[in-house]
């Protein structure tokens, strides 16, 4: 739970960096939250979750 969180607040940071440098315009941006909240509701959002969860379990075993 906590990964999602700390990714979300990632994303959200992203979004608002984007938009603030002019890269993204507000309209666009409010599509693109609006279809990943949609798309949490779908069928898929396991699947994604679980794609999330394997990459960021390879990510936390890397050892350097």
């Amino acid at each position: 739970m906590a990964l999602s969180i700390s990714f979300v607040l990632v994303l959200g940071i992203l979004v608002v960096v984007l938009i603030r440098g002019k890269s993204v315009k507000p309209g666009p941006a409010v599509v693109c939250v609006l279809f990943g909240f949609f798309l949490a509701s779908t069928s898929i959002a396991p699947s994604i979750n679980r794609f999330l969860t394997g990459v960021a379990d390879m990510i936390g075993q890397i050892r350097f």
